[in-house]
C-alpha cells in the first residue's frame, strides 16, 4: 500500500463536511501513482469513484494533465509546422448516432489542415463504436504503429493517431477500473482536455454536460493553452448536431466567443442520423466520400465546413461549407482516404520486417 497515496485519497475521500480538493501538485503525483499503479487497485478504485462524487476542481485536472504531459506519449510537430486542429473526443465512443469526424479529419486534411485525433479501444462504460474501428472499417489500421511511426503518418498525409493502448499503455491500464466501478471517472473529463500534440494547434472538446465546459476553462487557463474550442456535440464529440442549435465555445488567445449555429440558416436542418448497423458504418462514410447524397453527407458537410473555418482554411462558415462540398464532390477526400490507406499499409510492412 502506498502510504502517500493514502492520504491524498483522505482528502478527496472524507465526505462532504471534512473533504478538501487537491492542490494541484497533489493531483499530479496522485495521478502519477494510479498510472504507474504505485497505489493499490483497492485505493485506484476508490479515488476514482471518490473523485467522481466530489467533483474535480480546476486545478486538480490542471494536475491531472500535467501528470498526462509527464508520462504519456507526445506527438512531435508535423514538420513544414503548420497549425493542427487536435479533435478530443470521447473515448467511450458512440452509441446512438452516426459519427462522422473520420470524414472531418479527410476533408481537413485534402484542404491542408492537419489533424490529430486520439483515444483506444472499447471503453467502459457505454462501450460504444471507437475511433480506431470507424478508421478500421475505412481500411486504415492505426493500432501497431509506434508513436515515430505516427509521426511519420502524420507528415505524409496530414493525420496523426495517438493510440492508448500503444502510446500510453500506462493509461490504457487504468481502463478495467471504468467497468468495475460502473461509471466514468473525472479522467474521462481529462481525456477531453488532452492534447498529446507538440506543435502549435488548437485543441476542441466535445462535451455533453455544462459544466465540462466551465471546468475546461479554468483548467486551460491555469495551463496556459490560449487556443481552443468546445462543441456540445453528439454524445458529447465534437460532431456538430443539425437536429438542434450548435453550441459552441471558441477561445483565442484568452478571450472567448460563445457561437450559436442554426443549421436551418445554412440549409441543414434534419435529424441526426441514427448510428444503425455498426458493421455497415464504414460503407456508410465511403458513400459519403464517394458523394452520394444522404443524410449522413449533409451530416458531413455540416462538420467539415465548420471545422474548414475554425481550422484557417476558410474565411467564414458560409465558404468552408462551400470547400467541404468541393472536396467530396471532386473525390479529394477520397483520395486522401487511399493516401492514408497506402501509408498505414507501408508503414505496417516496414513495422513487420523490423520485427523479422
Amino acid at each position: 500500500m502506498s502510504n502517500e497515496f493514502r492520504e491524498l485519497l483522505k482528502h478527496v475521500g472524507s465526505g462532504s463536511h471534512t473533504s478538501r480538493a487537491l492542490t494541484r501538485a497533489e493531483a499530479e503525483a496522485a495521478t502519477g501513482m494510479m498510472l504507474t499503479q504505485t497505489a493499490t487497485p483497492a485505493q485506484i478504485g476508490a479515488f476514482m469513484i471518490a473523485h467522481r462524487i466530489k467533483r474535480p476542481t480546476a486545478e486538480e485536472l490542471a494536475g491531472t494533465l500535467d501528470a498526462y504531459e509527464a508520462l504519456g506519449p507526445t506527438l512531435p510537430a508535423i514538420a513544414d509546422g503548420r497549425r493542427a486542429l487536435v479533435l478530443s473526443c470521447p473515448y467511450d465512443g458512440r452509441s446512438r448516432t452516426a459519427p462522422v469526424t473520420p470524414i472531418t479529419a479527410l476533408v481537413l486534411a485534402a484542404a491542408g489542415v492537419p489533424v490529430v485525433l486520439h483515444g483506444g479501444d472499447r471503453m467502459p462504460t457505454k462501450a460504444g463504436i471507437p475511433l480506431i474501428e470507424l478508421w478500421g472499417q475505412l481500411g486504415v489500421d492505426l493500432r501497431p504503429h509506434t508513436l515515430e511511426q505516427a509521426h511519420t503518418l502524420l507528415n505524409r498525409t496530414g493525420i496523426g493517431f495517438v493510440y492508448l493502448p500503444q502510446h500510453f499503455p500506462t493509461a490504457h491500464g487504468l481502463v478495467p477500473y471504468r467497468d468495475q466501478i460502473g461509471k466514468r471517472p473525472p479522467f474521462a473529463t481529462v481525456e477531453l482536455m488532452w492534447s498529446p500534440y507538440a506543435g502549435p494547434h488548437t485543441l476542441v472538446m466535445g462535451f455533453v454536460h455544462p459544466p465540462t465546459e466551465d471546468f475546461a476553462k479554468g483548467t486551460f487557463g491555469l495551463r496556459g493553452q490560449t487556443d481552443w474550442i468546445s462543441v456540445k456535440g453528439l454524445e458529447g464529440s465534437c460532431d456538430l448536431a443539425r437536429g438542434r442549435t450548435a453550441i459552441v465555445g471558441v477561445n483565442r488567445q484568452g478571450r472567448f466567443e460563445r457561437l450559436l449555429l442554426h443549421p436551418r440558416d445554412y440549409g441543414f436542418e434534419g435529424d441526426d442520423v441514427e448510428l444503425g448497423r455498426e458493421a455497415s458504418l464504414g460503407d456508410r462514410l465511403r458513400s459519403v466520400l464517394a458523394g452520394h447524397p444522404s443524410e449522413l453527407h449533409k451530416t458531413a458537410l455540416w462538420n467539415a465546413g465548420f471545422y474548414l473555418w475554425q481550422g484557417g482554411a476558410a474565411v467564414s462558415l458560409a465558404a468552408g461549407l462551400a470547400q467541404a462540398e468541393d472536396l467530396l464532390a471532386t473525390g479529394q477526400a477520397l483520395t486522401q482516404l487511399e493516401i492514408l490507406r497506402q501509408q498505414t499499409a507501408e508503414l505496417r510492412q516496414t513495422l513487420t520486417y523490423s520485427h523479422s
